[in-house]
């Protein structure tokens, strides 16, 4: 297993540090894991000028997945566009052609407290998102910003969906859907844009391919009312881009934290970058607070979706399972009688609990 661990900006390296903890854990058992590292986003500025260095580049198109942590930082802010360190991170994902995005929400039972909601809303939760991840308005052209006759500013994107593309992510999330409740629930605004006229009118099309599977649609809007209305009524969630985007991180503070919430962006033949849905964080970066079981169970999607070691992915998720019910707690998830741990501590209690 070839694996590229980009450890990114802010907390990134710290967080990875834990996942590549368990890795050589999983190493020492037996599993034959090649690790090799390099710079993404304000790191990759800071070494090579680029937030995607033609050797991280090289070395990700060469490696079987890729771990990141995760980019940016305040001082890359005042940085030309296509330096700043986001845009490395979009490049990867085009580079890679990771069209896939999984994003789980699930509510570990020890977790329900830790909800924004109240636990009987969460308790039990567990939602697939689904999320198309190199179109839509994020990479549509023409964009940028220019000046009327007027002499008014004005600033453009496009958002824009090939049927090719809306196809394949739709037979992905079909596919999912059959391992799970057999639920998929398109999101979109198709009462407003025509992009997403053309996405239900293709998603539908889709559907007629597996008839196990029950299809809805629902607009966005909607869907992030109910997400926090009555989110147990969703299994599969299937949507664009920029809606992916916002409700995947609704759905993790349902979770109790973002710092719980993994993800893995495939390519089609399952290869894939496995990060935290959470960002770089640089407020509390090397403090040893930051929640490192994001990044942990993102190594168990690894072993999942690319590796296929389902096994090894359990075990993984099993540890992480175990070090909750110790009552391990780091700052984002902690409440009164638990134990508050830092990042290195907690990242040694999953190793210990493999």
């Amino acid at each position: 297993m070839k694996i590229a661990v980009l450890p990114g900006d802010g907390i990134g390296p710290e967080i990875v540090a834990q996942a590549v903890k368990v890795l050589e854990a999983l190493r020492s058992d037996g599993l034959k894991i090649e690790l090799e590292y390099a710079h993404l986003g304000g790191a990759g500025y800071d070494a090579a000028g680029d937030p995607f260095p033609p050797a991280t580049e090289k070395l990700a198109l060469a490696a079987d997945a890729v771990l990141l942590g995760a980019v940016g930082g305040y001082q890359y802010d005042t940085l030309p566009r296509p330096m700043r360190p986001e845009q490395g991170l979009l490049r990867i994902r085009k580079g890679l052609e990771l069209f896939a995005n999984l994003r789980p929400a699930l509510v570990y039972p020890e977790l329900a407290n830790a909800s924004s909601l109240k636990p009987e809303l969460v308790a039990g939760l567990d939602i697939m998102i689904l999320r198309e991840l190199t179109g839509d308005i994020y990479f549509g052209q023409p964009r940028g910003i220019r000046t009327m006759d007027s002499g008014e500013r004005q600033g453009f994107d496009t958002m824009l969906y090939s049927e090719s593309e809306i196809r394949r992510v739709a037979h992905v999330g079909f596919q999912i859907a059959l391992k799970r409740g057999k639920k998929l629930c398109s999101v979109d605004k198709a009462n407003v844009l025509d992009t997403s006229m053309f996405w239900r009118e293709i998603v539908t099309e889709v559907a007629k391919e597996y008839p196990l599977v029950a299809l809805s649609h629902m607009y966005v809007d909607n869907a992030a009312m109910q997400l926090v209305r009555a989110p147990k009524q969703f299994d599969v969630i299937l949507t664009g881009n920029i809606f992916g985007d916002i409700l995947s991180d609704e759905a993790s503070m349902l979770t109790g934290s973002i710092g719980m919430l993994p993800s893995a962006s495939l390519d089609a033949h399952n290869k894939g970058l496995y990060e935290p849905c959470h960002g770089s964080a640089p407020d509390i970066a090397g403090k040893d607070i930051a929640n490192p079981l994001a990044t942990i169970l993102s190594v168990a999607m690894m072993m999942r979706h690319t590796f296929a070691h389902e096994d090894i992915a359990r075990r993984i998720e099993a540890a992480v399972r175990k070090v909750l019910q110790q009552g391990l707690r780091t700052g984002d998830i902690y409440e009164a009688g638990m134990q508050k741990v830092g990042t290195i501590a907690m990242g040694d209690a999953v190793v210990a609990a493999l």
